[in-house]
């Protein structure tokens, strides 16, 4: 009877758990399940609804369904968001981490008034018209010299040398002479003195020569202008004839500043623009004045024209051969306003521009790529004639890491307008394990020695020569290609995705060239991203300088490395090999 008793309190304590059970439950259960159906039919459950898909941020083809590392570059995956991708095949989706890694920021494109900064190289030169050559008007022999060197300055009237002239003594024995008849002959006195002012002597020395009553034989040369000495032809004892130049003067009360224009940049320089200027040997100090005339003829060497300003030199400050580095700001159009984009917005190809336009959605924030037709380059901005309409939000920085985005989803992107299927890259020789990225120095390694070919294609482009250019672009293409990607792993591994598949596109292009301009357009963009590498991966055991030539690209201007300091513009070769100046320093 006991026993029954006891099985009975068992069965009673286990009904009261299963009842627990069912009731906890109840409570932490969703109605209805993910994938329960309510009609009969098998339903699935809620584990298998709830299954993440895993993917690389930079390698987008990759599907695993558990976390871990890409196989590929080695990063960390991600959760596969289904919003990423936008409904509009042509816009890439970005999140707001994603624009805050990529450091995207945008502008709103607006009217402005363009002015046009054009810089100027040039010299302080004497004003032409108040440079002299002393001359003597004696036959004779210089027997003394009051100045005896250049630099020394000079008053009108001063004695400069004297000069021992045998002629004169005859001339002044008829003087005499006339002196003596002048109440018989008074028109041979005159005329006796006539013939000695045709020397050049005043009317006091020939009155001091009569009052004498005796010949001279030394007979000075006075100077006919104030000035400085800037040349002396002629040494104690030289004979000199009449009319031979014996100093040159120039008076630098007034003097020229001579600004190189080139050609391309003519458009931008009046007769009459204001310029503001200053002196590297006088630092902290500003000049202005117009311009007073264009050289109408080119240099055909330089294909420069010459800008003078005129400009007095009050203590004479300004010397001639100081350099000058002035500034001539121009309005285009008048006053009239004109759309304007950030420079940074846009990426050129070569043949064509493009920016990316912001559009938010109720989904988050997309990017379309746009083409838009440039005017000219003014400061920081562009003119735009086509593709954009006041109000429209662009990307102004991070615009390369939003067209890396676009390219890896085969989105239209700069390279690739059409768009096509998502990039797989080039894995050439990926020994490396993907949960051990290589260290930055090997990384930083490989970039060298591609910077090294860079420079060899860069070389030949200053030599024009299209052969060796051709062959370098195809050596620095396959030295691409070849790059194992392990070596670049987090934030190496998104600068090296987003600027050599761009690099290789340019080079392919350079290669196929026909001819050295077609090259060099196709450098351009090259060079964007290779000075892009440089300052991501460097310093490096050397030092490299990011250049600029403001005329490369029809006036928008072009970048490009260099090894040394000194121009030598790959964009024009021996056209204008000085052409350009260092924009920055990587050391």
């Amino acid at each position: 009877m006991q026993k029954i008793k006891i099985n009975r309190s068992i069965i009673l304590t286990a009904v009261v758990m299963l009842a627990a059970g069912l009731l906890l439950g109840r409570l932490f259960m969703p109605a209805h399940p993910a994938g329960a159906t309510h009609n009969g039919h098998e339903t699935e459950t809620a584990n298998s609804g709830n299954t993440s898909v895993w993917t690389c941020s930079m390698h987008p083809q990759i599907r695993q369904s558990e976390p871990g590392k890409c196989p590929i570059c080695g990063m960390d995956l991600i959760p596969l968001d289904d919003n990423t991708s936008a409904e509009d095949p042509a816009e890439i989706r970005m999140s707001p981490t994603a624009m805050q890694l990529a450091n995207v920021q945008t502008a709103v494109v607006g009217f402005g008034i363009p002015t046009r900064e054009l810089l100027l190289n040039g010299k302080v030169q004497p004003d032409e018209r108040l440079v002299f050559s002393q001359v003597t008007h004696l036959n004779g022999r210089i027997e003394q010299l009051a100045v005896n060197f250049t630099g020394e300055p000079v008053r009108r009237g001063q004695v400069l040398a004297s000069v021992y002239a045998p002629e004169l003594v005859t001339a002044q024995e008829e003087l005499f002479s006339a002196q003596k008849i002048r109440d018989m002959q008074p028109a041979l006195l005159p005329a006796a003195r006539e013939k000695l002012k045709n020397w050049k002597l005043t009317d006091k020395q020939i009155d001091d020569i009569l009052a004498a009553g005796k010949p001279r034989e030394r007979f000075p040369v006075l100077a006919d202008v104030s000035g400085i000495v800037i040349a002396k032809k002629v040494n104690l004892g030289d004979y000199v004839m009449r009319g031979m130049p014996l100093y040159d003067i120039v008076d630098l009360s007034k003097v020229w500043v001579l600004f190189d224009v080139y050609e391309n940049d003519m458009p931008w320089a009046k007769v009459g623009s204001a310029v503001s200027f200053t002196i590297q040997a006088l630092p902290g100090e500003t000049f202005t004045g117009r311009v007073a005339f264009i050289d109408p003829v080119i240099n055909p060497a330089t294909r420069v024209a010459t800008a003078r300003v005129e400009i007095s030199n009050p203590g004479r400050k300004l010397k001639p051969e100081m350099f000058a580095s002035g500034v001539i700001k121009t309005r285009l159009n008048a006053n009239k306003e004109s759309l304007m984009a950030p420079k940074s917005a846009v990426m050129w190809t070569g043949e064509r521009s493009v920016v990316y336009v912001k559009k938010a959605t109720d989904k988050g924030v997309v990017f379309r790529m746009q083409e838009v037709g440039l005017g000219p380059l003014v400061g920081d901005y562009y003119v735009i004639k086509s593709g954009l309409e006041p109000g429209t939000e662009i990307a102004v920085n991070g615009t390369f890491s939003i067209d890396a985005a676009a390219q890896l989803a085969g989105k239209p992107s700069m390279m690739d307008p059409e768009g096509g299927a998502p990039s797989t890259g080039s894995h050439h020789g990926d020994n490396t394990s993907p949960s051990a990225p290589a260290p930055d120095k090997q990384a930083k390694a490989t970039v060298r020695k591609l910077l090294d070919r860079y420079f060899t294609l860069k070389d030949a482009l200053v030599k024009d020569d299209l052969s060796v250019a051709r062959k370098q672009a195809s050596e620095l293409k396959k030295a691409f290609d070849g790059t194992n990607m392990g070596l670049f792993s987090g934030k190496a591994h998104e600068h090296w995705m987003s600027h050599s598949r761009a690099a290789v596109e340019a080079l392919v292009k350079l290669a196929a060239s026909k001819d050295i301009d077609t090259a060099r357009s196709y450098f351009k963009p090259l060079s964007t991203r290779m000075v892009a590498l440089a300052e991501v991966f460097g310093p490096f055991d050397v030092t490299m300088y990011v250049q600029n030539c403001p005329m490369a690209d029809n006036n928008n201007g072009a970048d490009w490395l260099s090894l040394e300091e000194k121009i030598q513009n790959p964009y024009f070769g021996d056209k204008m090999l000085k052409c350009g100046s260092v924009t920055e320093t990587i050391r």
